[in-house]
């Protein structure tokens, strides 16, 4: 496999060759891989959290299990919850 690089790209990567932790431009484009394959791992997880968490909370407020507030309530109801939930 041939990649092309941009000259600031370019000059990264030999920076961080130059730098001694790699021993070659392959491995720098390699960690670099893995990373951007871990960013996407944890994306997908955060969005399944976050679909959970939806999911949650629409069942709550078809089961009616919600506090009607608006403006400032709302804002004390939800930071007491929090409170509450991490013991402060």
């Amino acid at each position: 496999m041939n990649v092309s690089l941009t000259p600031e790209l370019d000059k990264y990567v030999h920076g961080k060759v130059a730098t001694g932790r790699y021993s070659s431009a392959s491995e720098v484009v390699r960690e670099a891989l893995r990373t951007m394959q871990e960013r996407e791992i944890d994306f997908l997880v955060d969005r399944e959290v976050l679909r959970k968490k939806i999911d949650a909370g629409l069942d709550a407020l078809e089961r009616g299990d919600y506090v009607d507030a608006t403006g400032d309530e709302h804002l004390r109801t939800t930071l007491e919850s929090a409170r509450m939930r991490h013991g402060l």
